[in-house]
């Protein structure tokens, strides 16, 4: 049985080879920013649950290696993009790909990059490259659907808690969900032990974003490693908005409205939190995180694998869902 550190360390040699390939490939303006945003690092949870996924059924995850490195460029392509879409600066405490070239060498480059996930995956094992790229491409449209979601929703008037759900889950939670289940298919996994893998990873994806919208308000800042309120002063609608807003009486749903089109950023986040804090909103969204949590779990418990390994990979869910508030 594999530690996840050595795990880990397979993941980073893979990639770190694919990164050396990158800056000596031409046309150097295309390919030097995917090897610059890869060699920016980040956990790298998305590629590790690939080679957990394969691991967990006592297979050499090494033998999911192309599919781990797949999902890495495929992240990493969502990556550039989702940074020109929010005119974002900063990457990882780094400058984004369209700042520090241009964006139409971003969007290229990012372009070149999804390819390049889609090539990775048809090395892999010849018996398994068709499930591998179906599972893939219903996941990586998914994920540009749920950013689409995601950007309707900053200007639509009303968006209700299950809309917001079924968002989270395409951008963020499927992907974690695919990774796992591309291990698996590595591993040769049945379908139905694969079916309890894929939806272990979504369900704790799904909670780790709610978790994330609490955090970006009850963190402290140097242990959440960005701006805290950064979700109240950019009117971003998180499941706590928008819990808010359906628990609400008539005077909070006034001062809500008003207090989104305050420019007092200061004020605006303390009225907010406050609003937050009468309706007992951080401990509904810990609640709704919890629920998916404890569904994961039981899909856990399907897995017919060693409960050593599925006690492994609960433990790591809950590292990743343990971030302190």
């Amino acid at each position: 049985m594999q530690d996840y550190k050595s795990l880990f360390n397979i993941l980073t040699q893979a990639i770190d080879v694919e990164q050396k390939k990158l800056s000596s490939t031409s046309p150097m303006q295309m390919y030097e920013p995917m090897a610059y945003i890869i060699g920016l690092g980040g956990k790298r949870i998305r590629p590790l649950l690939t080679l957990v996924g394969c691991d967990l059924f006592d297979v050499n995850p090494e033998h999911a290696t192309q599919s781990a490195l797949a999902v890495e460029l495929f992240h990493n392509f969502s990556l550039i993009h989702d940074d020109i879409l929010d005119k974002a600066p900063l990457r990882r405490g780094n400058t984004t790909v369209h700042e520090k070239w241009n964006t139409d060498i971003a969007i290229l480059s990012g372009d070149g990059m999804m390819v390049k996930a889609f090539d990775e995956l048809c090395k892999s094992n010849p018996v398994h490259i068709h499930n591998l790229l179906k599972l893939f491409s219903k996941t990586a449209l998914e994920v540009c659907e749920g950013q689409q979601y995601d950007m309707n929703f900053e200007t639509q008037q009303t968006v209700s808690v299950e809309e917001y759900i079924h968002m989270i889950t395409f951008k963020t939670a499927v992907l974690l969900g695919c990774s796992l289940q591309m291990g698996a298919i590595c591993a040769n996994a049945n379908d139905l032990n694969q079916h309890h893998v894929y939806e272990f990873g979504k369900n704790i994806g799904i909670a780790f974003q709610i978790l994330d919208d609490v955090l970006d308000v009850y963190a402290t800042d140097d242990k959440f490693g960005k701006q805290v309120g950064g979700d109240i002063i950019s009117n971003k609608k998180t499941f706590l908005l928008l819990k808010a807003i359906e628990l609400a009486t008539q005077n909070q749903k006034e001062s809500i409205t008003h207090l989104l089109l305050s420019t007092d950023m200061v004020e605006k986040v303390s009225a907010i939190t406050t609003i937050y804090n009468d309706l007992n909103i951080k401990e509904i969204a810990t609640a709704e995180a919890n629920a998916y949590t404890t569904i994961a779990l039981k899909h856990l418990h399907e897995i017919n694998v060693n409960e050593e390994k599925k006690n492994m990979l609960k433990q790591f869910a809950f590292h990743l869902l343990n971030r302190e508030i």
